[in-house]
C-alpha cells in the first residue's frame, strides 16, 4: 500500500507538531504502519511505529515520552505527534506499511515514499 505523509512545516523550538500519513484509494487497516526520518547528510532513522489495531507501539529513544502515534483506521490515517520539538527534529519525515507487528527495522517496512519536511527554528 501507497502512504504519504504531510503536515510539516517550520516550527520554533519548544512547540508541536502532528502529522499525518494516508493512503490514497486504498484501506490500509490491517497494516503496521512505521513513521521514519531523515535529516541532512544523516541515514534515515526509525521514529515510531503503529500495529493495525493500536494495541501496540514502538517508539525511538529519541522521541519517546513526547510523541504519540494515534491511528484512524476510518480515515485511513495515522498521526504522528511530536510535543517539544527539538532542532535535532528537523528532519523529512516518511511513513510506510508492513504486515506484521511493529518493528524498528526500516527495511521490514515497504516503500517509504515521499515525505514531509520539519524544520525546528532554535
Amino acid at each position: 500500500v501507497q502512504l504519504q505523509a504531510f503536515g510539516g512545516g517550520l516550527v520554533q523550538a519548544g512547540g508541536s507538531l502532528r502529522l499525518s500519513c494516508a493512503a490514497s484509494g486504498r484501506s490500509f487497516s490491517g497494516y503496521t504502519i512505521g513513521w521514519a526520518r531523515q535529516a541532512p547528510g544523516k541515514e534515515r532513522e526509525f521514529v515510531a511505529a503503529i500495529t493495525w489495531n493500536g494495541g501496540s507501539t514502538s517508539f525511538a529513544d529519541s522521541v519517546k515520552g513526547r510523541s504519540t502515534i494515534p491511528r484512524d483506521n476510518a480515515k485511513n490515517t495515522v498521526y504522528l505527534q511530536i510535543n517539544t520539538l527539538k532542532p535535532e527534529d528537523t528532519a523529512v519525515y516518511h511513513c510506510a506499511a508492513r504486515i506484521g507487528w511493529v518493528t524498528s527495522s526500516l527495511d521490514d517496512f515497504g516503500s517509504w515514499g515521499q515525505g514531509t519536511q520539519v524544520t525546528v527554528s532554535s
